[in-house]
């Protein structure tokens, strides 16, 4: 059993940080010694004690409790339990990640949940405004999980070393925890895994943990990914830019790290979404018709069949022709935006809702393309100021060469194309 496992806390009082929700007198401690607890959602990062409160409850109530992970459970695990429920009295069904479960699993758990047939504990590392149905929402209370704190961490530290049997097997000496602490990212869990590993990694009985052994350990031994940290933002760059990059064997790897490392399924298909507009552009317009399916996808079935989902998205992005030139345009116009400000707009192109506006010549002398040959009219659409000026320049590619020769044939004497 990993040391995290083996220092689990079976009590409110052995409980390290969150006092605002577990110390003496709080509303959640109130409704446990009560025997009453509600229904409820924590919500916090990583390793800061959701699923320990959820065992402290059962451990304290001495109830059924069950529990289920969103990631490899689905609609037919739910039932089963509440099946289960429904011949024993305060079951307890605790859902790990509860924001990856899609809405007709979350569904399934409404009618359990509002008769009181199970006492539903969710846990998610994600608003649930957003992730959680608002159905199941209602019925549940939430409670929001602080960051541990660096002394938090600490005591953690001293207390696994000072009580748990393995670690007590060597003299250990904590000189240095900054290294520790920053790999952890506040998360208890691998600050624990952590320490179990650089212990079990120093031959003979005495242990001087420093910054420099911790850092050479995890660097050899340990696949670090933390959501919040320098890690998450290394590999998520890694991921862009090797699809950018057109090389989709790259890219496929670093979608794979990042579904290892627990990434949040949105958050990888949010920059999808946005990668296929940024990167290719008009070169392949269905790049984004395919990435906002994939949004839509993934968000409704989750972990772990949403790998496949991503798996296509990305392997046709990076093997996608690629285009900057619709990025470009919209940040070059807005940089000259902000340094011509309100530039007025031509009276021809202006609405004209009212007669006074009419009278002012709102509206007159504009031309209806689609009156003219072709449906065009070189009319002027720009402010005086910047007529002629170009923003859009299409990319090199197939697609935005025949873009090209359109524009040209249409504005060859205005812009440059």
């Amino acid at each position: 059993m990993p040391l995290a496992e083996r220092m689990r806390p079976n009590s409110l009082d052995e409980l390290i940080g969150q006092e605002h929700l577990t110390g003496k007198g709080s509303i959640l401690r109130k409704a446990i010694e009560q025997g009453k607890p509600p229904s409820m959602i924590l919500w916090g990062p990583p390793g800061v004690g959701k699923t320990t409160i959820a065992n402290i409850i059962a451990h304290t109530l001495k109830v059924p409790f069950y529990t289920l992970s969103a990631i490899s459970s689905g609609v037919k695990e739910v039932r089963e339990v509440i099946e289960k429920a429904k011949h024993e009295s305060n079951s307890i069904l605790f859902i790990d990640e509860i924001h990856r479960f899609n809405k007709g699993q979350q569904d399934a758990m409404l009618g359990a949940v509002e008769k009181g047939t199970i006492t539903l504990i969710g846990a998610t590392t994600e608003n649930p405004s957003f992730e959680v149905n608002s159905a199941l929402l209602s019925r549940c209370l939430v409670y929001v999980l602080k960051p541990l704190e660096e002394k938090d961490l600490i005591q953690l530290l001293h207390h696994a070393i000072d009580t748990d049997t393995q670690l007590k097997e060597k003299k250990i000496e904590l000189r240095e925890t900054e290294a520790l602490i920053r790999l952890s990212g506040g998360d208890a869990r691998k600050l624990l895994n952590l320490l179990e590993l650089v212990v079990g990694s120093t031959p003979g009985d005495k242990v001087i943990i420093t910054n420099e052994i911790v850092m050479d350990v995890a660097q050899k031994r340990v696949a670090l990914y933390d959501k919040s940290g320098e890690q998450h933002y290394d590999i998520i760059s890694a991921f862009i830019k090797s699809i950018r990059g057109s090389d989709p064997n790259a890219a496929i790897y670093w979608l794979a790290r990042m579904i290892e490392g627990g990434e949040d399924v949105a958050f990888i298909a949010r920059r999808l979404v946005i990668l296929a507009s940024e990167d290719i552009g008009n070169a392949n317009p269905t790049a984004l018709v395919l990435a906002n399916a994939c949004f839509d996808a993934v968000i409704k079935i989750g972990y772990p069949e949403s790998r496949l989902i991503l798996s296509q998205c990305v392997t046709y992005l990076a093997s996608s022709a690629k285009s900057n030139a619709s990025c470009a345009a919209i940040d070059e116009a807005l940089e000259v935006a902000r340094q011509m400000g309100d530039l007025p707009v031509p009276l021809h192109i202006r609405n004209a809702p009212t007669k006074l506006m009419k009278s002012l010549d709102y509206g007159k002398g504009y031309q209806y393309s689609h009156d003219y040959e072709n449906n065009f009219s070189p009319q002027e659409y720009l402010p005086k100021e910047l007529s002629g000026r170009k923003f859009y320049d299409p990319g090199k590619n197939a697609r935005e060469e025949e873009l090209r020769k359109y524009l040209r044939h249409l504005w060859k004497d205005k812009y440059q194309y």
